[in-house]
């Protein structure tokens, strides 16, 4: 899928609401296959934003999980060291 688009369950604190739309955006991007609609496919676009983002709130809210919710600054440093070793211009 889009590597801009980041799990947002079970985190502490929980995904906001900006996240959210964002990551149906870039959901809907994909899908598209545009950056930015024209303005004849605003009104639609949009519509799919709200839409994916009022069944991502479902699902995220519906979830259960017995895992402790992860830190978003612990995993943020992983992501920076994953991408630090593969893209490490002296590997």
């Amino acid at each position: 899928m889009c590597r801009s688009i980041r799990t947002l369950f079970n985190f502490d604190p929980p995904a906001t609401e900006d996240e959210i739309r964002a990551a149906s955006r870039q959901f809907v991007r994909k899908l598209s296959g545009m950056n930015a609609p024209s303005k004849a496919n605003e009104a639609a676009f949009e519509r799919a934003i709200d839409e994916v983002a009022a069944s991502a709130r479902t699902l995220i809210s519906s979830l259960v999980t017995t895992s402790d919710p992860r830190n978003r600054d612990v995993e943020a440093a992983r992501a920076r060291e994953r991408s630090y070793r593969r893209f490490d211009p002296r590997a």
